[in-house]
């Protein structure tokens, strides 16, 4: 991936001078453009060639200047997936690179993911109510001591959510991917193994990409495969489950969720997912930690300095045809 064009620009949606290690503008041929998707564009997006989109904005703003970005060579998300950009995807030129922000997520994700996790099990929810209404509500709770973990989608995010697990004796901790393969950890099993590997599970943790063979992968089908008392946990995209069929589950008591993320999102005013029971939800807070701006800086440093300099980018998903 090279930077050909005596002068380029790239759009960055946070400020040029705010991150550094940036190539001089000017000298590497580069101007930088801020743009954080407002309603005008900081220049011709036709002389874009280094985009990098901006963060949790949604995808109508991510893919609005795409189709006009006829000189881009390189989209770079602050986000682990890219769903929000892949609509966009056909609108570019052949030969763009489409990189992810692997590297900036996974502590902070996997943080979440074991607080979501300890206060589903714990009943925190249930004591912060008591404490509003001045009640002790005293019990015995579930501990993840001796539980045994699932993991859906054993990318990065993954195997950091393993790393978190390991000082709480879990009793074991599964890995699913897309394709089976053997980590340092022990053996992924394939998506195709899910049946029987449902049934076993304690918790079950979704951290996969929203593609469309993940797109409603935990439908009424997998969660009946649950087990009784089971606590499902989705990190991944709201979309990865089937919400109608969640809400079926989770009102018979039989099994519990823990959501990062929901379908719809935002959760509107109303839904009933906001009151169903056994059911915690977080904002889509996975990544959205004190521990985001430092390292999208640096990644978005390394790229561009990459780019300036004709080498190869990291955390490349796919490149146009």
């Amino acid at each position: 991936m090279r930077c050909e064009d005596t002068t380029a620009d790239v759009w960055l949606p946070i400020p040029a001078d705010e991150i550094e290690g940036l190539p001089e503008p000017g000298a590497s041929g580069l101007n930088y453009r801020f743009w954080d998707g407002g309603p005008e564009f900081p220049a011709d997006p036709a002389h874009c060639a280094f985009y990098v989109v901006p963060y949790m904005k949604g995808t109508e703003i991510a893919v609005r200047p795409l189709a006009a970005m006829t000189s881009v060579r390189a989209v770079q998300t602050l986000s682990a997936g890219i769903d929000h950009v892949t609509p966009g995807i056909p609108s570019l030129p052949p030969g763009v690179a489409l990189c992810n922000a692997k590297g900036v997520h996974e502590a902070s994700t996997a943080e979440l993911t074991l607080a979501l996790i300890l206060a589903s099990l714990r009943g925190i929810p249930g004591f912060v109510r008591g404490q509003d209404a001045e009640e002790w509500r005293a019990g015995f709770y579930p501990a993840l001591a001796d539980k045994s973990v699932l993991i859906v989608g054993y990318g990065s995010i993954g195997a950091a959510i393993e790393d978190r697990l390991a000082p709480f004796e879990c009793a074991r901790v599964a890995r699913v991917a897309r394709s089976a393969r053997t980590t340092a950890r022990g053996q992924v099993h394939a998506l195709t193994e899910l049946p029987s590997l449902l049934p076993e599970a304690d918790v079950v943790v979704l951290s996969t990409p929203l593609t469309p063979a993940t797109r409603h992968l935990a439908d009424a089908g997998f969660l009946a495969r649950m087990r009784d008392g089971a606590l499902l946990v989705n990190v991944a995209r709201g979309p990865v489950v089937d919400t109608a069929a969640l809400l079926k589950e989770v009102a018979s008591g039989r099994i519990t969720a823990a959501l990062d993320v929901t379908d719809p999102e935002p959760l509107p005013a109303g839904h009933p997912l906001w009151h169903a029971p056994g059911v915690l939800i977080s904002p889509h807070v996975g990544g959205s930690t004190s521990a985001f701006m430092p390292r999208a800086k640096r990644l978005i440093a390394g790229q561009v300095r990459r780019f300036a300099a004709g080498e190869e980018l990291v955390n490349v998903l796919l490149t146009t045809d």
